[in-house]
């Protein structure tokens, strides 16, 4: 699953039309929603960003239903037919996934149509039970908003899920894509002994520093450095630079390691997904290497060289596909090194 830094490519990513065009649909999309006094045009985005209602009734073998968490906070939950379909399979325990979606901490919901798809294939795929989290945005929540959230969002799975959950989680798992992978990461580290693993999916972290990727593909899918800047300010505390422990999460890893902070080697598992036309991915190796060099024992990287920036949520590319397993052979992997531990503490 681990590969060598690719070298720097010329050139353009394969994509189809399609792919193509809807990438830069939502690129334009999301530009022209930002305004310069750092508010967004929230209805120009809801024109575009189509909502994907709960489907309570199962939808390509997955049903889907949406419960408050709090006054602010709602989870939609994905519920595979092999984990509800009948009475053996209700009394067996699957794995949860509390799931973060991505758009910058700006854009997007749980109810986000192609966010209701990729956990739809998630859910199916594993099969789990994703808790999609739908976080408040920025700018108008700023830090620490959407780590809040996150954490009572697993607090709530954790619990029960307040019965929605079709038999005990055998095994709760954080994941996350771009801005919801910065969440997964900072919940994982708030509540480590509650999290079986990360599934960090292209993370989002920043810095002042430009990176040598984020020079290279800047003109990449959602790689535009004007655009990246314009986020970070709406996200952080007021007055924060990129350098802030929320954004550049490798050097604050680091700094904790420097100082004897013993913390990172009770984080759980991970896998860190990258692409190899992402503006971010020199940020996303480093991440996990920082996690390895502070004492996380397990920390993989699975590369896809030929994917952009939020591939994933591009159901017809082969990487898309392909991502699905890997998140799948993770879960499965982890869930079953649990159960056998358990049965060998229960032996003794």
């Amino acid at each position: 699953m681990t590969a060598p830094d690719p070298p720097p490519r010329p050139g353009k990513p394969t994509l189809p039309w399609r792919a193509r065009l809807l990438v830069g649909a939502a690129s334009a999309l999301h530009g022209a929603s930002l305004r310069g006094d750092g508010t967004v045009n929230r209805f120009l985005l809801s024109l575009f960003d189509r909502p994907a209602p709960p489907a309570p009734a199962p939808v390509a073998g997955v049903a889907s239903t949406d419960h408050a968490v709090s006054d602010h906070l709602r989870v939609r939950l994905f519920t595979p037919t092999t984990a509800a379909g009948d009475e053996d399979s209700k009394q067996r325990p699957v794995p949860v996934v509390v799931y973060f979606h991505g758009g910058g901490f700006v854009f997007h919901s749980a109810a986000t149509a192609q966010y209701d798809e990729l956990c739809r294939r998630l859910a199916s795929g594993i099969p789990a039970v994703i808790a999609s989290v739908d976080y408040r945005l920025a700018p108008e929540h700023h830090f620490p908003a959407p780590y809040d959230d996150g954490e009572a969002a697993l607090r709530w799975v954790l619990a029960g899920a307040g019965g929605a959950l079709p038999s005990p989680p055998a095994a709760v798992f954080v994941a996350g894509d771009s801005a919801g992978g910065n969440v997964a990461h900072h919940v994982a580290a708030r509540l480590p002994a509650g999290v079986a693993g990360l599934v960090a999916l292209q993370p989002f972290f920043g810095g002042e520093a430009p990176t040598e990727s984020e020079l290279r593909l800047r003109d990449a899918p959602f790689g535009a450095p004007g655009r990246l800047a314009w986020l970070w300010r709406a996200f952080l505390p007021p007055g924060a630079t990129r350098d802030h422990e929320a954004a550049n999460v490798p050097d604050a890893i680091r700094r904790d390691a420097d100082a004897g902070d013993g913390r990172w080697r009770a984080f759980p598992p991970a896998v860190v997904c990258v692409g190899g036309w992402d503006a971010h991915q020199d940020r996303q190796r480093a991440y996990a290497g920082a996690l390895r060099a502070a004492g996380a024992e397990d920390v993989a990287v699975a590369e896809y060289p030929d994917a952009i920036h939020a591939f994933y949520l591009l159901g017809e590319l082969a990487d898309s596909r392909k991502l699905v397993g890997d998140v799948a052979e993770f879960v499965n992997r982890r869930a079953e090194q649990l159960e056998k531990r358990a049965l060998d503490q229960a032996r003794d």
